[in-house]
């Protein structure tokens, strides 16, 4: 991999630096090239190049094994330049001493493909995860120990026997990607210990301790800067990255977005936030930051890329949310934004218990989640669809980054508002709020920027102001984007001008242009140059490929064999929220039989998409469930090569009208409206595809 590749992926590193008199001790930050991965209080630096980069979650265990290259693809066309994911210690170790690496769990080949892709890995080992997976992914025969005999086995502790057991872990996640360290030449530039912990501080570095023994030497290491710890920590042992969600499915409140969810689309002094983790952490979180705190960068790890409706909170998110969060973190000082998530998935079957949290279990047991889903209406979703609203404003706003990302991280904040910032000469705005001024917009501009840092040029040419965002520099022209209800303006030298959208113009000894906002949604910068498609663009080695998603004419035949069985009693759960239906439960269901699906049976790339109105929706083929739903307003997507051949059923729950369970305006509304208090009809089922083929 040469300096040209990795500059342009935009690597993370992370070496020994002086910082506010103090040192960050972490792992080999060269190459075997000699390349360095850098940190200091700004951020990251290779190979003595600043760079600004974007981080997107995406589980591997979640997304088949098929499918990884093209998605990693997406997320690098999407502006993805690293990617994280959690290594769930239940999906690999189901069974004490029963190790499964292989298909969909296959870790080292999943890194293999990011290296391939020069995508470089930060990986989330845990022991404690989440990722709102069965137990945090404690497997299950790990906390029956620990019920059993808490003093060698209490979780998340220094019991011999935890961190016995811990050590194993470690131990098999390393043996899988040994040769793949940034240091072995390989992508993985970064290790998460544990997750959302308030410590001891002695715990993190046990833990820490026990992953550089293992063997994982990186040249960094992370923890989630919340909640605040239990005694002090040593400076320099880990870098704390932040987050904010517009939203959060685990709150107790059936009510729109209770306590701080607004703050997180405002411009603040702070890194921490208090709506994180609400239903564990609890409430008015202490959000003062420490000196110390602030001598590290100011890094993201969890904005909200979307949201899971959890059974008692039924979230619809419209996908706006996600460049406001970002624009607002980055006004704030941030170098690093991070998403949680970028990419949706599907949870592994099991056929003894759910794979995803659930009340009914004795540890990590805040909300019900669906079973099988963990789309997160992210910008890609579980079966990698777009969900184009999010994909593209955030896909245009990480393309600047890329673009101005140098000069960016270089800067302080300058001014501060809760609207407005200044870094430099970049003007971060934004008074979109969700729910509370969906009216509102969100846009970076520049002032007194001195265009030949980036042309090369030895003229002298001064952007005094623009109101229009700054896009891509591609095919020797500047491009910019328009901005809703501003006339595109740009002053250059002391001249105004006021651009043509999508018309090219010389100014100072520059080419520029403006495009409007649905031509931008069309642009994907590719090698330097501005290709354009109504799908998504994204590269396959030299190929271009183009994806896109259409319905098919195609009648899906499907009839009603079972009328519903009326509304159940919905009892509130251990976390006194609302609990959702057990198997038992769906005996009673509305039912429908599929069929039809087997002439469609040579073709991967189809989803059936089911329209419905009611409680929970799930979807069993030769009895066995595959996917499953919490109505929030948005059809439900099942992959077609997970039913043809098989004997399918499609079973719905009624929906109760005093159902303790936080719905939307729109959708509280259709509940209301419905008659006798309940709402349940299937609206329709159609065939859609997944397209994909080269471009010329």
């Amino acid at each position: 991999m040469n300096i040209k590749h990795l500059l342009l992926s935009i690597m993370v590193s992370c070496a020994a630096s002086a910082v506010a008199q103090e040192t960050f001790c972490f792992g080999t930050n060269a190459n075997p090239d000699g390349v360095k991965f850098e940190v200091d209080s700004h951020g990251f630096i290779i190979g003595g190049k600043r760079v600004l980069p974007v981080m997107g979650e995406i589980h591997y265990s979640r997304v088949p094994e098929r499918e990884w290259r093209r998605e990693i693809q997406k997320m690098r066309a999407g502006g993805i330049s690293i990617v994280s994911t959690y290594v769930f210690w239940i999906h690999h170790e189901a069974e004490e001493g029963k190790w499964n690496w292989s298909g969909n769990r296959n870790l080292r080949k999943f890194v293999e493909i990011c290296h391939e892709e020069r995508m470089p890995v930060v990986l989330r080992i845990g022991p404690f995860c989440h990722g709102e997976v069965y137990q945090g992914g404690f497997p299950v025969w790990l906390t029956d120990k620990a019920q059993s005999d808490p003093k060698q086995y209490k979780l998340r502790s220094q019991a011999s026997g935890f961190m016995a057991a811990t050590r194993q872990l470690y131990n098999n996640i390393f043996a899988q990607v040994n040769g793949l360290l940034w240091k072995q030449g390989g992508s993985i530039v970064g290790i998460q210990i544990e997750n959302e912990c308030r410590g001891p501080w002695s715990y993190y570095m046990a833990l820490k301790t026990m992953a550089v023994e293992a063997g994982f030497d990186t040249p960094f290491y992370t923890r989630t800067g919340w909640p605040k710890l239990n005694g002090n920590e040593e400076f320099g042992k880990m870098l704390p990255l932040y987050g904010d969600y517009a939203d959060g499915f685990w709150d107790r409140e059936l009510k729109d977005m209770p306590g701080d969810y607004p703050k997180a689309f405002i411009m603040k002094d702070t890194r921490l936030s208090a709506v994180i983790a609400t239903e564990a952490l609890g409430k008015n979180q202490d959000t003062q930051m420490e000196a110390k705190d602030l001598s590290y960068p100011y890094l993201t790890c969890e904005l909200g890329g979307g949201m899971m409706p959890s059974y008692h909170r039924r979230i619809n998110m419209s996908g706006r949310e996600v460049k406001p969060l970002a624009i607002c973190k980055l006004g704030s000082g941030s170098n690093l934004p991070g998403y949680y998530m970028y990419h949706g998935g599907t949870n592994p079957y099991n056929p003894k218990h759910t794979m995803a949290e659930t009340q009914e279990t004795d540890v990590t047991n805040y909300n019900d989640m669906p079973h099988i889903t963990y789309d997160f209406q992210a910008p890609l979703g579980e079966m990698g669809q777009p969900n184009l609203t999010a994909w593209h404003e955030s896909r245009l706003l990480h393309q600047f980054l890329a673009d101005w990302g140098e000069e960016l991280s270089r800067t302080e904040v300058d001014t501060l508002s809760e609207h407005y910032a200044r870094r430099g000469s970049f003007e971060f705005y934004n008074d979109y709020v969700r729910m509370h001024n969906e009216s509102g917009t969100s846009y970076v501009t520049l002032r007194n920027w001195d265009a030949h840092t980036q042309n090369n040029s030895q003229q002298s040419a001064i952007i005094d102001w623009t109101t229009v965002e700054p896009f891509c520099k591609a095919d020797d022209t500047f491009y910019f984007i328009a901005i809703d209800g501003k006339k595109p303006q740009l002053s250059i030298s002391g001249k105004v001008i006021t651009a043509k959208l999508n018309k090219p113009f010389k100014a100072a000894g520059m080419t520029l242009c403006v495009l409007s906002k649905e031509k931008a949604m069309t642009a994907y910068k590719i090698d330097g140059k501005l290709h354009y498609s109504n799908g998504i663009l994204y590269q396959d080695g030299n190929r271009i490929m183009e994806e896109t998603w259409q319905t098919l004419p195609i009648k899906v035949n499907h009839v009603l064999t079972q009328e519903n069985g009326g509304l159940r009693k919905v009892e509130l759960g251990r976390q006194k929220v609302a609990a959702q239906p057990v198997e038992g439960d769906f005996n009673k269901a509305a039912t429908w039989s599929i069929s039809n699906l087997d002439e469609l049976n040579e073709r991967l790339d189809l989803y059936l998409q089911i329209a419905y109105r009611g409680d929970v929706a799930r979807i069993y083929a030769d009895g066995q469930l595959v996917e499953d739903n919490f109505w929030n307003g948005k059809p439900m997507l099942v992959r077609l090569a997970d039913l043809v051949g098989k004997r399918v059923e499609l079973k719905i729950l009624p929906l109760g009208k005093d159902y303790p369970i936080y719905l939307q305006q729109a959708q509280r509304a259709e509940l209301d409206n419905a008659p006798d208090g309940m709402l349940l009809s299937l609206d329709g089922i159609q065939v859609v595809e997944r397209k994909t083929a080269p471009i010329e």
